[in-house]
């Protein structure tokens, strides 16, 4: 943090590239430039030369050049033949992948210790995790010319411009605004390096921070959970709160788990329990024993919102450098999703605001025969799954999956039983190479066409639980579109998705699909509704997790200096009033803080919003595709690339993002369950 605070410190004005850079490049430089252009080439290109060079000047600092060498460049740089353009796109298509993708490869071999399972951590494995290869590429890019000849020929376009823009660009010149998204901001590499470093550091507490459960202890000195159960904050006591529905001995194992929870959120958690099998711990009374004897135990020291704040102190230490997304909430937002906070808030709100979710709330406390509890924001009694065993699970998983090479062995079969032909499913499959992970589990793309995408999973001893399975089967989706939507897409600058949120509708239509994937056939006639009010059901918890996100980012940029004891005790209260205000009336009880336990908010700034827009397209999708060959549908979906979000939804199912395709079923499911 002090690191973070000094190069705060030091942005004064004439080290801001960016302010520098507007300041450097005056009006009348413009103008006499933009004159020298068109007596050189005519009007014909008179709007992209007046982007170009408008931009390039947003950016040219002392450091590039005179005024005078700023109109030379440009004069000289600017390319005007359509044939020449051509040859200069591809040229830095196939070199920018060339760079991203071996740098991509660097990156992962650098986090195998942190991400792998493979044993203790070291601190030197933290630091090469941290190390950035590309740290220099903007500082390299900009001293090299390179990214100016980018902008001057390939200018970046606002998302408006985009959506107004649409439906008469060709795939080309859809290619060539994705160029124009490269070059667009110009932060130090000392603030790229730090931004990586602690990203790292988070990613790691989180990876680290696991409960023994095995050690837990009720206000009776019993232990409910097996011994060496170990399970990671927040995604494995989330899971464990699901899998225990159903099962006799499963509310005071959600409750325990509960009471976990609301420790690590006001980090009244003793520290020596994280991640500790030597110790004993009951969380109701918070007491702490070592073979039966009281200890002495000291609480952790907000590290969660050291975290936290972190993060924000290094995004926001690179705001001055964002001339078009001035704050970290606009990246994350306008420019990451290509939606806006306001837009994405706005639809959140009204799904939660639904008197539907009462009516849901309802239906889940009649199932469970009893009131409605805080962590039942995690119901899992619609899935098919639930009137099976755990036990059942486990064993048909752990036996199928001994280990991550019969898994990566099995993948062909999977893409077969979701519709591709075999050597569909065999070119898929050969892309895709799975991992046992050290945390929950992610998919990690490949940037470069000719390199793999990692399947990572938690693989416990004995095999691959159904937890372990379930998971590796959202993370398969990944890689799935990962794939697709590289090596199939007809340029590098369109390949990938319009934002996060789509990779995650992937993931979760084949999440939704593990039974079938199993062998298990789901024969309930009235399957189609559980399944709607079940993505209801999840997609209103993930929309209140996210607005605690947002609603905690906007309070730090309002209280940049606040302390992590001040951070921890807003968050707390705002996870508190978007309770109230929205759950509250649902689950008849008040003052919950329990939306602010994802982990997601302490190592991934500002990625929860893009899971219930994933909810909300998956649900739009599966509409769409019904009666239809799953595979043949999301290939002809994905190789559309990265266009904007409401372009490739209108591209996909015809029609913008919504929240009423769903709604709309859940009221039907309400009639009929």
């Amino acid at each position: 943090m002090a690191i973070i605070a000094s190069f705060a410190a030091c942005n004064s004005p004439k080290d801001k590239g960016v302010a520098d850079g507007q300041e450097f490049i005056s009006e009348p430089i413009i103008s006499e430039t933009l004159d020298e252009l068109k007596e050189k080439y005519g009007e014909a290109q008179l709007g992209r030369m007046i982007k170009g060079v408008e931009q390039t000047a947003a950016l040219w600092t002392s450091s590039d050049g005179t005024a005078e060498d700023f109109k030379t460049f440009c004069t000289e740089q600017f390319v005007d033949d359509a044939q020449a353009r051509d040859y200069l796109f591809d040229a830095l298509s196939r070199n920018f992948e060339a760079l991203w993708g071996h740098n991509n490869q660097i990156s992962v071999e650098l986090n195998k210790a942190l991400h792998l399972d493979r044993g203790p951590l070291q601190p030197v494995d933290i630091i090469f995790a941290g190390y950035s290869p590309m740290a220099h590429f903007y500082d390299d890019f900009f001293s090299n010319k390179i990214a100016f000849i980018t902008i001057l020929n390939f200018p970046f376009y606002s998302l408006e411009e985009k959506n107004s823009m649409a439906d008469s660009w060709t795939r080309k010149e859809w290619a060539y605004a994705r160029m124009g998204d490269i070059f667009i901001s110009r932060v130090p590499a000392l603030l790229s390096k730090e931004i990586s470093v602690v990203s790292t550091e988070s990613d790691t507490y989180v990876s680290e921070y696991n409960i023994r459960m095995g050690q837990l202890l009720d206000n009776d000195g019993n232990k409910l959970f097996p011994e060496g159960l170990s399970l990671i904050t927040h995604w494995g006591l989330r899971d464990e709160i699901k899998s225990n529905y159903g099962k006799e001995d499963g509310l005071p194992k959600q409750e325990m788990i509960y009471q976990v929870m609301q420790r690590i959120i006001s980090q009244d958690i003793p520290k020596d329990v994280i991640n500790n099998s030597d110790l004993q711990w009951n969380p109701y009374s918070n007491e702490v024993f070592s073979n039966g004897e009281k200890q002495t135990a000291e609480r952790e020291p907000d590290t969660r919102y050291v975290q936290l704040l972190n993060n924000f102190k290094a995004h926001k230490a690179s705001d001055p450098y964002h001339p078009n997304y001035p704050t970290y909430i606009q990246r994350a937002f306008d420019q990451g999703l290509e939606l806006s906070q306001q837009e994405v808030e706005t639809l959140f709100k009204e799904m939660v605001s639904s008197p539907l979710l009462k009516e849901v709330g309802a239906l889940i406390s009649q199932r469970l025969g009893r009131e409605l509890r805080p962590y039942d924001i995690w119901y899992d009694g619609f899935k098919a799954r639930s009137n099976i065993s755990g036990d059942f699970l486990d064993n048909k998983t752990r036996a199928l999956y001994p280990d991550a090479a019969a898994l990566e062995k099995d993948l062909p079969n999977l893409l077969m039983k979701l519709g591709y032909t075999p050597d569909r499913s065999a070119y898929i499959a050969s892309k895709v190479t799975v991992e046992g992970s050290r945390g929950a589990g992610h998919a990690w793309g490949a940037q470069m066409r000719s390199q793999q995408s990692r399947l990572r999973t938690r693989i416990v001893d004995g095999g691959l639980d159904y937890k372990g399975y379930n998971i590796a089967v959202h993370e398969f989706g990944h890689n799935v579109e990962q794939t697709i939507t590289l090596y199939d897409v007809d340029y590098y600058t369109m390949s990938g998705v319009p934002n996060t949120a789509f990779t995650e509708a992937m993931a979760f239509m084949y999440q939704a699909r593990d039974l079938i994937l199993l062998g298990i056939e789901n024969n309930d006639p009235q399957a189609e509704h559980l399944k709607a009010l079940d993505i209801y059901w999840g997609t209103c918890e993930i929309m209140g997790v996210s607005l605690v996100d947002m609603e905690v980012w906007k309070w730090l940029y309002n209280n940049p200096e606040a302390t992590p004891a001040q951070l921890k005790e807003e968050t707390t209260r705002i996870a508190i009033e978007v309770w109230n205000e929205y759950f509250a009336p649902v689950f008849g009880i008040e003052d919950q803080p329990i939306l602010a336990i994802y982990s997601h908010m302490i190592s991934y700034p500002l990625y929860l919003s893009a899971y219930p827009i994933g909810h909300l397209i998956e649900f739009q999708i599966e509409q769409n595709i019904k009666g239809k060959n799953l595979a043949t549908e999301t290939d002809r979906m994905f190789t559309a690339g990265k266009l904007t979000p409401q372009e490739w939804m209108q591209n996909a199912v015809g029609e913008p993002l919504s929240n009423q395709p769903m709604l709309n079923a859940v009221e039907e499911a309400l009639k009929n369950i």
